[in-house]
Formats: C-alpha cells, structure tokens, sequence
C-alpha cells in the first residue's frame, strides 16, 4: 500500500498534523497509518560543508589560501541532529513511501530546510508542498486539501539555496580575510563579518561615533504665562523668522546666547500683548495590521522586549496555543476573501473589553472590504498576523501582552479614524512672539480600542480667550539646557532601521515600499541581532545597543581597506530585493550568484593587496598621563594607544583575542592595573577571565593572582568572604574576582579559580567543597577537544581536583567531522 511521507519542521507540529489527519496512532519517532507516515525534522539538520571538510588544503586561515569560492557546494548532516537525519532517511527509502509532503514552516527557511535533507539524503520521489497561515485544525484540513505541487515551489527553494550559499561564501572569506589582516602582528584576532551582519553593525556604528564624538552646546529658551479673563495660559518664545542655515542643533525657540535671552525678558516684562489663534480639526487614522517587524518593534518599546524574545512568544501563540496565525510576515495585510474568517474571529474574542468594541465593529457595517486591510497585491507567502478565535486561557503574562497586542490593532484596524481639534495660538509682546499649542480628541474612533493607553498622550486644553481680548504678561522664565547627542539604537529603531536598509523611515506608505529592499527579513532580523551581540561587537544597556571598541574597529578596518560595500545598507537591501523577485520567478539564480561570487572576491582581492598591517580612521587621542614618561595624552591609531612624546609607551588594544574598550584603557593608564576581565582567548582557543596590568615599562600583562607576589599585594580586608580555609584552617575564603583564595597568603596556597573548564562555579557549590570537601554533580564543564561532561569537584591535599560519576559503557559511535564554530558563515 502507497503512502505520503510528511515532513515537519518540528515534533510539536508533527504531533498536530497527525492529530488532526485522524490521530494517526506513533510508532517510535514518528506517526503512521494506511495513509501517512508523520514526522519532523528538529529545525535544521543538513549544513554547508566548511572548506577544510570540501579540500584539507583550504583548511589553514590565511591570504594565501583566499578566496575559496566551490563551484559546487557540499552537504553534510549536522552532527548533534545525525540520528534525526538518519531517521528521515531511513523513511525516505521505504519502497511504500511514494511521495513526499514538505510540511516545513511556510517560508525561505522551511524551504531549506527541506530542499537540503531531499537533496542529501538523494530521494528523487515526488514533492508537495503545505503551506499553512495557521495552526488551527479547519486550517491544517484546508492546507491539505489544497496541497502545491512542489515544482511551484522551486523558486522558493533557488531563493533559500542562493541566501544560503551568499551567506557562505561572504562569512567565510570576509571572516578569514580581516582576521588574516587583523593577525599579521601575530595571535589570532577572529574578526566575524557577514552579508547582513556586517552592514547592520554598520548603522550602528555610525550612529555610536556621533554619540562619541558629540560636543553639548548650551542654549536657553523663555517662557511667558499670559492672564486673560477665563485664566492663564502659558507659550514658549520662538523666531518667526527662523531658518536653520546649515546648523543641525537649531530651532526656532533656541537661543544661543544667555543675554538675548535676557534681553527678550526685560522687552516684554508686564508689557500688554496680543493674541492671534487658529483652530483646526484633524484626524489620524488606525494603524496598519502587524507584520512581524512592527510587532517586534512595538514590543520592544512597549515592554522592553528584544526581538528574539518577541518572535519566540509568537511563535509559541502560533504553534502551540494556535490563538495567532503564522507570525514569520512581511505583510500587513489580508486576502480580499478572508473576511468572512475576520468576521468569525470577532466573536471570538474574550477580554470583555476588546469583545464589547468587536461587537460594536460588526453592528456598525465597519468590517467591510477595505484597501488598507484586504489587499491581494500586497499579501506576499503570508498575510498579516491576526487572532485565530482560539481561546487564549492557557497563556502565560507576556503571551497574554503579546497577543493584546494583536488582537487590539486588529479590532483597531476596522475603526473610523480618530478626530481632533488642534489650536495653535500666537501671543505677541513688543514684537516678540510667543507660540502655545492644544490638542483634544473630538472623536476616539479606534482610539477607543485603546482605552486611556491612547488618550493620554500629550494633549492640553488651553483655557478659551475672547475675540480681540488682551493679555497680560504675568511671568517670564529663561530656561537653561544643553544639546543632547542623538540617541543610540534601541531594538525598536534598529528594526526600523533594517526595514528601510539604513533609513529610520515614519511614514507608513513609505516604510511598507522600503521594506522590499530591508536588511534580513522579519524572520532573521532577531537571529542578525542577536549574533551582533554573541560576537562582542554590540552589549545591551538597558534598552539602548552600544557597539563595542571591536564593532568600531571592524567598520574602520573595511573603510580603511576600501571594503566600503560590506558596509551598505542599500547593497545588502538590494540582495533581498532580488532574493525576492528570485522568489517569484523574476530573477535568474545563476546571475545572483555570479554577482556574489564577484563581491566575495573584491574583498578578498583589496585586503589582500594593501599595504602595511594598519588603517586610517577617526581616532581620539586620550589625555591621561604617561605611566613611563609622565607626558598628558596618548595618540590613538588602529591597533593601539601609543605616548604623544614618543617614549615607547604602547598600550596595545588587543590582547589574547580581546579589544579593550576605551574606558578600560584609561583604567590601565590611570591605575596600572584593570579587571579582572571577561572574554581572552588562550592559545588552544578557550576563554578564560584575568587582571591586565602595566609594569614600569609600560608593558602590558596577565595577572592571574595565582603567583605569592601578587597574593601579597591583594588587600583581602575590603574582598568579600565565603567561610574558612579548609586546608590552612586559619586563613579565610575570599573571592578576588577571578578566584576564590585564601588570605592566608604567607603559610597557605589555597586558590581555587572561578571558571574552571569554562564552567562557572556557582557560589554554592564552592560552599559545598570547603564545607564537605565535594560538590554536587556539575554539568557543561568542556574538555580540551570541546566535549561537554559533568563531574564532581573533590577537595585532595589542598588542591581541587575532578571526581567522575561511574557511567555503563557507551555504545561504539562512528567518527564525525566537527566544524568549528569561528567558520560558521555569518547571514547576520
């Protein structure tokens, strides 16, 4: 008997497809009947080989080796997912299974996904494609019932394969060619860049260099309260005549020097004025439906959350709650059909709030074919993200702000827009001018989906004057401030930022034409984040991204070597423009190719080429003394801090892997001595934390306090302590930042390190060794060939050592290549 093989992306989704195609009883990992066998990949599981596993000559990092540019790209299973793989396999060969159902997220990446396990495990059965816009079971039974024929999916695959391969090809040789650069002192300084990563790391920076190199300016500003009849009002001074001439800090309202500001005071003191006002009604409209893009944004800014965190809460309330439909969109609008699903969702809904305004949509006719909501021209693979009717009592608090979220502007969406009455009034004294704005709603239309989180921006009703009525001037106040630098990025703005390939665009008409030319797609633009962050050229601060001394250096590396197009924006957005045509069948996959193939080897060719080890930028000289010579200021080029008198003092920026920020720097100028710090590389390429100090010579070096002179300079008196020693018994445990020891430090040479393996050792757990001499079992210890493994901490004549929980003898496993982690091509 034939069967339908159908592959999910996940086991949750498996579970649900084979629920609702007549619970098909499990058997081992998968689901099977008479009809279907269910199962599911564990997200990706075949990878891009790296080229030490295509050719062992291309495996050594260096120029001479670059660029590597396969004219046929390999595959191989990834390794911690190979059972999974050889599973999958196995299905594939059954001689009953006849055709193939790629049941894999609706999109590029599910599509990848799929193709790269077909294409490796070398089935040449017949595909179809499901493509869901939501979990729900009437849309899983649709879903099947109109299953594509996978030949009207090989432009999907071309564009998945080709982002794929682009980003390879980029990361690989952009990431060894600057860090082949990078390293020509000597070390290895891995320097990641990426298709995407590398120019989104680039707005970035060009914002945190005008944070840095911002100069405040002081200007101050009046404030008149003028009395009239019904009571007092209150206007700030501006320039009628105002024009910024090339000064990006003007304003009309600014004044840049404290005695015309006095002067206007003095001008118009108790002095009777004249008022001239204007009242005009307005109106906005609702917002747009969410895609995934807005919906991240809003969320970061409303609740603080990253966009990681936001696309994993819809997933979860598309996958295992069902209660949205899929949020991985591009598109905020509708099919011009789905309005009956629209209707159906609407009386579904159960804040009793949020259902008493849906109810009042339908009772009104506002749930009517509208452009701004049902668009076939502007659904792409998805339409825009929106309630299922799905009961939503099994959320958890952020889920539940989440699907708030949705389920508001949703309802939102069908409302009339809200109406105001703005009034602008103008108060002149002696020829001075004095402006006073109001606004108040009229009309809350969707605002009053809202509630009060609408109506409470900043609105003022002015007290009302007469016709001709006169003022008088009760009050003037100069206020004193200061310029403020502009902001750094937040999640919310970078996102903005990547929709428009560098452009912060407000206008909705607007962003929605540049989103087809954004960086990364609203599926991977967490994911570019998030290894901004892993890589250590971006740290989080409350909600702002800082980008690092080392994301600084990459960008004035590639501008100093002439590699400016890894920095565009606009090229990269290009590149998913015609990712996107290539998805519709627009563009050729062998010319998108050829036109990367041509960018990877221009950078390679131009870091190959230049010449010497260094780069012009815009560096800052730092004034701090010189510890060797005493000289105020040392002058800053790419790769170190070196004295303005020239005495040979050199702090170098990077040591064992890491770049000193800035900051850290100056500590070590100032101090002699910083830390202990985070994120150095030993030899073997495992991390470790330690104190950097400066000797007369201004040399920098490792303090690892393990040595007794420098235990004897550690002022224990002022480092917290945890408990006695268990080997001197007269000394106590302190913690000095990189290791827990003894202060005993003339008779005791009890140290124990904080890290150990690059595990961190909990508190407790060292509480437990000095107490009982053993820890508890503890796992993610890593060995010296990168194997995770969990062990005991023992306590043995005063030195700690590893005790091994006894274990049956493993099953005989198959020798598996490892690619390294540094090689993984960056999209991001």
């Amino acid at each position: 008997m034939s069967k339908s093989l159908v592959i999910a992306e996940k086991p949750s989704v498996a579970a649900d497809l084979a629920r609702v195609l007549g619970k098909i009883p499990k058997k081992d990992d998968y689901f099977e009947n008479d009809e279907y066998i269910v199962t599911s990949a564990v997200g990706h599981l075949v990878e891009l080989c790296l080229p030490g596993e295509m050719d062992k000559k291309r495996g050594k990092w260096s120029f001479a080796n670059l660029p590597i540019i396969p004219d046929h790209f390999e595959l191989k299973p990834i390794e911690k997912t190979q059972t999974r793989f050889n599973l999958l396999k196995r299905l594939l060969k059954r001689a009953d299974i006849t055709d193939v159902i790629n049941a894999c997220d609706a999109g590029r990446e599910g599509e990848l996904i799929f193709h790269y396990l077909i294409q490796l495990a070398g089935t040449k059965k017949p595909t179809r494609r499901l493509w869901l816009q939501s979990m729900t079971p009437e849309a899983i039974k649709e879903g099947f019932a109109g299953l594509r024929n996978g030949q009207e999916m090989i432009p999907l695959a071309e564009a998945a394969v080709c982002r794929s391969e682009s980003d390879w090809l980029v990361g690989i040789n952009g990431t060894r060619a600057m860090t082949a650069f990078n390293s020509k002192g000597g070390g290895f300084q891995l320097t990641p860049v990426g298709r995407v990563q590398t120019p989104t790391l680039a707005i970035l920076a060009e914002r945190e260099e005008k944070v840095r190199a911002f100069k405040p300016r002081p200007f101050f500003e009046v404030y008149g309260d003028f009395g009239v009849a019904a009571g007092s009002y209150r206007g700030r001074w501006f320039s009628e005549g105002f024009k910024k001439n090339g000064d990006e800090d003007a304003r009309a309202e600014r004044i840049w020097d404290r005695a015309a500001a006095e002067a206007i005071v003095a001008k118009c003191d108790s002095k009777p004025g004249i008022v001239v006002e204007e009242k005009k009604p307005t109106s906005q409209i609702a917002p747009q439906l969410y895609d995934l893009t807005t919906l991240q944004r809003e969320a970061n800014s409303r609740f603080g959350l990253s966009a990681k965190r936001t696309l994993q809460i819809a997933q979860a309330l598309y996958e295992r709650h069902k209660v949205l439909t899929y949020p991985r969109t591009d598109s905020r609008y509708l099919p011009e059909d789905n309005i009956g699903n629209v209707k159906a969702a609407f009386t579904k809904l159960e804040a009793p709030d949020l259902a008493g305004h849906a109810r009042k949509a339908l009772s009104e006719g506002w749930v009517r074919q509208n452009k701004r909501i049902f668009n076939n021209t502007k659904v792409t693979d998805h339409h825009a993200i929106i309630p299922t009717g799905v009961s939503t009592k099994s959320l958890d608090d952020f889920e539940l702000k989440v699907y708030d979220m949705v389920a508001r502007r949703f309802v939102a969406a069908f409302y009339p827009a809200a109406q105001f009455e703005v009034t602008t009034r103008i108060t002149r004294v002696e020829g001075e001018a004095f402006k006073t704005d109001g606004k108040i709603i009229t009309d809350p239309g969707w605002m009053a989906v809202y509630g009060k989180q609408a109506a409470s921006g900043d609105e003022q009703n002015v007290c009302a004057i007469t016709s001709g009525e006169t003022v008088l001037t009760e009050a003037l106040e100069i206020k004193e401030n200061e310029t403020k630098p502009p902001p750094r990025f937040t999640e919310a703005t970078l996102l903005s930022a990547m929709e428009g390939a560098g452009k912060l665009v407000d206008d909705e008409e607007l962003r929605e034409a540049m989103s087809q030319r954004g960086l990364g797609t609203p599926a991977t633009r967490a994911q570019i984040i998030e290894g901004l962050i892993l890589d250590g050229y971006l740290i989080r601060q409350a909600r702002d991204l800082i980008v690092t001394s080392k994301g600084l250096s990459l960008i004035t590396l590639l501008r100093g070597l002439g590699v400016q197009a890894l920095t565009s924006p606009e090229m990269t957005g290009e590149w998913e423009h015609k990712l996107k045509r290539m998805e519709r069948g627009e563009m050729p996959r062998p010319q998108f190719m050829e036109e990367i193939r041509t960018f990877t080897n221009d950078i390679v060719e131009k870091a190959k080429n230049f010449q010497g080890d260094t780069v012009d930028g815009n560096f800052e000289p730092l004034d701090d003394k010189c510890p060797k010579c005493g000289h105020a200021g040392f002058v800053e080029s790419f790769k170190a801090f070196e004295c303005g008198a020239k005495c040979g003092a050199i702090i170098w920026k990077n040591m064992a892997g890491r770049q000193f920020e800035r900051d850290e720097v100056r500590k070590l100028l100032q101090d002699g001595v910083v830390g202990p710090l985070e994120g150095f590389r030993s030899k073997m390429g495992r991390p470790f934390a330690a104190v950097v100090k400066l000797d007369a010579e201004c040399k920098q070096s490792f303090d690892f306090g393990d040595s007794q002179d420098s235990a004897r300079q550690i002022d224990f008196s002022v480092l917290p302590s945890i408990g006695t020693c268990p080997v001197c018994k007269s000394g106590t445990i302190h913690d000095t930042g990189t290791a827990w020891q003894c202060s005993n430090t003339g008779g005791c040479k009890f140290r124990m390190g904080k890290s150990l393996c690059q595990r961190e050792i909990p508190q407790e757990q060292v509480l437990k060794l000095l107490e009982a001499g053993k820890t508890d079992l503890i796992s993610r210890f890593i060995s010296k060939k990168g194997r995770p493994f969990s062990a005991y901490l023992k306590l043995d004549n005063g030195k700690v050592g590893f005790e091994f929980e006894e274990r049956k003898p493993a099953a005989k496993k198959t020798a598996r290549s490892r690619s390294a982690a540094a090689d993984t091509p960056r999209a991001a």
